[in-house]
């Protein structure tokens, strides 16, 4: 299946860039020169630095050349796919912007004009005298006046044989008005515009649709890079559990997941989201995976900001599946250096609600797979349970192991739109609170963005819950 769905990836991507070229660069030109090369080479030249930042990333390539490769290529990734959706909504307004500039010259075209000009020839109509008609009081068109000089060059001779043709070439090719455009044409005396020739239209509706989609694409992107490097929004939601005791009401818990600190966001802002995070108070803080996108040698000092984390019971961490991509056991032992406590398929009990974490399902290949009845297996059930997993797609077993709220991340809120579609058709829930039996479970869209720096229509966040007692 893999064999046959290779060509097929690669089959689409190169019909789809063939599409932009041809909308933006061959249809925009009226013929073969540097405007198409140069597309050619930007679409060219764009998908081999994702292709080699994507490459890099997973081959733990020198951080150096992951920095270099990483920003133009995720981006272009970004600016490719709003290229893409842009050029084909604009297929619908060609039509229409063809139709109305052809009705704009059909309505000019079809308006006559006031008056003649002013200098045209008047036809003056003499009275025939009587006894003769008009044909014979008519000057003789024919014969030449007197003095004149014939095409052969004798005066009042007829031409030469070939001379009328030759001498008729020679004065339409100095005329005013003629092909060489030495001189006014005929429509141009008359004081009226040519039509525009059809293939102008389309050159020109080409080049309106064309600059229209790059502008809305750029736009797009920008604005969305800009609302990822801001740092995240905070969210505040109320969640009730039927066995939180009223002590506990009003307790908060910042949940925060998808950092991911890699070769595009790094220390700079793991700081922002630390003072996002402190500037909630929480009582308790959650990181629920995908913290990283390399090692801890390379990425160590970007997570260092996380050691200045606050909170009343302390900072926890669960694998997410980019830990597994990273090297797994080396982050969990630099979370804790940092003062955050990983929860491998473990639970810890607090004052009020018990708090237990289990690893991400990427880690089944490296036999550190989620392992639910080693985490909830001897719990106490009259109290109140919070899960933190990386993934929504666990929450079927954490339904089957009674647990009251599961917190979760992975799903980005699709990050890039219309990807919430295809994040939607993966997890049962892509963000948001939402209720599976008796077990409650919140998705966050997540605090950075993976692979292009850029989210639309998923805004980044970091949301504190906030639990509630319904005995209060």
């Amino acid at each position: 299946m893999a064999f046959l769905l290779v060509p097929l990836v690669l089959a689409v991507l190169v019909t789809a860039n063939w599409y932009l070229w041809r909308r933006l660069f061959r249809d925009t030109t009226r013929a073969p020169g540097p405007v198409r090369r140069g597309g050619a080479v930007l679409i060219a030249g764009g998908w081999a630095l994702a292709v080699g930042a994507l490459v890099a990333e997973r081959a733990g390539a020198p951080f150096r050349l992951q920095r270099v490769l990483a920003w133009p290529g995720f981006l272009w990734l970004a600016l490719s796919v709003y290229l893409l959706l842009a050029v084909v909504a604009g297929e619908a307004v060609r039509p229409l912007l063809r139709r109305y500039l052809e009705r704009r010259r059909s309505a000019g075209a079809a308006v006559p004009p006031a008056e003649g000009p002013k200098d045209a020839p008047r036809e003056e109509t003499e009275p025939v005298p009587a006894g003769r008609t008009r044909e014979e009081t008519a000057p003789a068109a024919a014969a030449p006046a007197e003095g004149t000089v014939s095409a052969a060059g004798a005066p009042g001779e007829a031409p030469a044989p070939g001379a009328r043709a030759g001498a008729t070439a020679d004065a339409a090719a100095h005329a005013p008005g003629t092909a060489d455009g030495s001189g006014p044409s005929a429509g141009d005396a008359a004081g009226a515009s040519p039509p525009v020739a059809a293939p102008s239209r389309r050159l020109f509706v080409s080049r309106v649709i064309g600059g229209a989609a790059a502008a809305a694409a750029v736009g797009t992107v920008g604005y969305g890079t800009y609302g990822v490097l801001r740092g995240p929004e905070v969210k505040r939601v109320t969640v009730p559990l039927a066995k939180l005791p009223r002590a506990a009401h009003g307790y908060r818990i910042a949940v925060v997941s998808d950092i991911h600190l890699g070769p595009v966001l790094g220390r700079g802002f793991a700081q922002k989201v630390v003072d996002t995070i402190n500037g909630t108070q929480p009582d308790l803080i959650a990181v629920v995976g995908d913290l990283v996108d390399g090692s801890v040698k390379d990425l160590g000092p970007a997570a260092a900001p996380l050691a200045r984390l606050k909170a009343r019971h302390g900072s926890f961490f669960v694998t997410g599946n980019h830990e597994y991509f990273s090297g797994a056991e080396q982050w969990v032992e630099e979370v804790r250096r940092l003062g955050l406590r990983p929860l491998e398929n473990a639970r810890t009990e607090l004052p009020w609600f018990d708090l237990a974490g289990v690893n991400d399902v990427a880690g089944e290949s490296e036999g550190q797979g989620p392992d639910f009845a080693r985490a909830l297996g001897d719990r106490d059930t009259t109290r109140a349970c919070v899960l933190l997993a990386h993934q929504p797609v666990q929450i079927h077993d954490a339904v089957d192991h009674g647990v009251d709220l599961q917190l979760s991340g992975h799903t980005h809120g699709g990050q890039l739109w219309p990807g919430s579609l295809l994040a939607a058709a993966a997890n049962p829930t892509v963000a948001g609170l939402e209720r599976y039996g008796d077990t409650q479970l919140y998705v966050s869209r997540g605090a950075g963005a993976w692979g292009p720096p850029t989210r639309v229509g998923a805004p980044s966040d970091i949301t504190v819950i906030e639990l509630a007692s319904r005995q209060a």
